[in-house]
């Protein structure tokens, strides 16, 4: 439908043909159209009446288990004793504000966003990204949170169904980890397809860097002058100053560069870098942090070696052996699908004496 021209709801049979229609007069042209999907892993129900098809990717999402689990799931603060630090679910919808204003502002399909912003950290691990490193090292396959998080909307929802999404937010979800430097990259084969991917990507790391930064100040790791002081010139000396200054020059930037990729400005990424290494050094390394994921490495080795070798327990545990994959993908599965407490919880249960049997 050429754009401009006004489409009314009457003209068609359904609410999501309306929809779809709309998307060609109001998002950019390089925005992707619901219409334009590659389309799921296999076929589906019959379309949805009122929804498009990333609206439905976006609400089987929200619904999945995955996905209510991550409020119980660590962000970077192990069990704060505090009601105000972010969870990997509050870090989750935080992701999805950020990237829904920066799609917004330059035209790009919302939907789509939302789909991708929900469900980037489905496979992250209990205890953080401790507990990453920790199967990283025991799994023989080596983990990933991001390769995991496909694997839980491809293989683990839905009693191993999966959510069979579409093309676009499985490329979008399973693309979006950055690594320890160079946050956003440049090579075309590892960024998402789609704009829309490109834009959580960005908004996952103006996210965590300002969160993660706000959460060390109320912990008193850090205090507000700590922050170096071309970040607190540039950037701004308050969190709601910082996230408005990013998300403003990926806009711009974006924009500029005739909406090609999601960027930042040269200026603006060198400050997110410094932050970066900032938070690595003064928070995420710090010495009383990594004693307290060293204590959780020992829980999830313990875990996942009983449940590796434990044929009787596997079975109580984990459930019935699965011939498709190996013993210890299933444990892998189990370990990274588990909350913070329920890893906790787990532990005591098998490894700690009861008070009855208490001499």
């Amino acid at each position: 439908m050429p754009k401009g021209e006004k489409t009314a709801r009457s003209d068609f049979a359904t609410v999501r043909q309306w929809l779809e229609a709309r998307e060609f007069q109001v998002l950019a042209p390089q925005a992707q159209k619901s219409v334009a999907s590659q389309g799921r892993q296999r076929p589906d129900d019959p379309e949805c009446p009122l929804r498009t098809a990333y609206q439905r990717d976006r609400d089987r999402i929200v619904h999945s288990k995955a996905f209510r689990r991550l409020k119980h799931k660590t962000q970077v603060f192990l069990s704060p004793s505090g009601d105000h630090y972010r969870t990997r679910l509050t870090h989750t919808l935080e992701v999805s504000q950020i990237a829904r204003t920066i799609g917004r502002a330059l035209a790009l399909n919302e939907d789509l966003i939302e789909a991708v912003a929900l469900g980037h950290d489905l496979g992250h691990t209990p205890f953080g990204h401790g507990g990453e490193r920790v199967l990283s090292q025991l799994h023989p396959d080596g983990f990933r949170h991001h390769e995991q998080s496909l694997r839980v909307v491809d293989c683990l929802e839905k009693g191993g169904r999966g959510l069979n999404l579409t093309f676009e937010v499985r490329d979008g979800i399973l693309k979006h980890s950055k690594g320890k430097t160079h946050p956003i990259l440049t090579e075309p084969a590892k960024r998402p397809v789609t704009l829309e991917g490109q834009v959580v990507r960005v908004a996952d790391i103006v996210a965590y860097v300002n969160h993660d930064l706000d959460d060390a100040i109320r912990a008193r790791v850090l205090s507000p002058q700590d922050l170096p002081e071309p970040i607190r010139c540039r950037l701004g000396d308050s969190h709601a100053q910082r996230i408005h200054t990013l998300v403003d020059d990926v806009i711009t930037a974006s924009a500029a560069s005739g909406l090609k990729e999601i960027r930042m400005s040269e200026p603006i990424l060198g400050l997110v870098e410094d932050l970066r290494a900032f938070l690595f050094e003064r928070v995420y390394e710090l010495e009383t942090i990594r004693q307290e994921f060293q204590r959780v490495q020992k829980i999830l080795e313990d875990l996942y070696t009983v449940l590796l070798k434990d044929k009787d327990l596997f079975r109580r545990e984990v459930g019935p052996r699965d011939p498709r994959v190996s013993r210890a993908q299933q444990v892998c599965d189990y370990i990274a699908g588990m909350t913070d407490r329920y890893a906790l919880d787990l532990y005591k249960k098998i490894f700690l004496p009861r008070p009855w049997m208490r001499l």
